[in-house]
């Protein structure tokens, strides 16, 4: 078997940039007296999604986040009248997430100062680094994803 330490070592370097970056951005938006980068997080996550109304489980799918991490920073959200819960059309047990006119607006301000601190630490990438690190970094994700099937094949056997 191949040396793993390559491997480790990159991982070591994903975490360590990401905390680093995120670090930064977070001193940047607060700077610019704009909410943490969790309330960005979940604003972009709406916006982005297929439908603009996902529901609370996607996102906390796609964020990482317990469903009670999700429900207790979209009541945030909600509290600041930044994101409306609204009852899904399929399932009236379930609520969606849509973006209020005050998240749009609160989502544009927060961009400009999120993009533009990760492009100043991403600069030092070329467009060929970033699309390799993409590339690297989605076999990973996808990865999990194949675990988690097999994982599900083996539990069903």
């Amino acid at each position: 078997m191949k040396s793993s330490q390559p491997r480790i070592d990159a991982w070591r370097a994903v975490v360590t940039s990401h905390a680093a970056v995120t670090e930064r951005v977070q001193k940047a938006l607060a700077a610019a007296d704009l909410p943490p980068i969790s309330w960005y997080e979940v604003l972009a996550a709406v916006k982005r999604s297929p439908t603009g109304r996902p529901r609370m489980s996607e996102l906390a799918e796609w964020l990482t986040l317990s469903r009670g991490g999700i429900t207790k920073l979209v009541d945030r959200l909600q509290d600041a009248g930044c994101i409306e819960r609204v009852s899904c059309s399929q399932d009236r047990r379930s609520l969606q997430a849509e973006l209020t006119p005050a998240g749009e607006k609160l989502l544009a301000e927060r961009k400009a100062v999120y993009e533009g601190e990760l492009e100043r630490h991403l600069a030092h990438l070329t467009p060929e680094e970033a699309e390799l690190i993409a590339g690297a970094l989605q076999k990973v994700t996808g990865s999990t994803c194949d675990a988690e099937s097999e994982h599900a094949a083996v539990a069903v056997s």
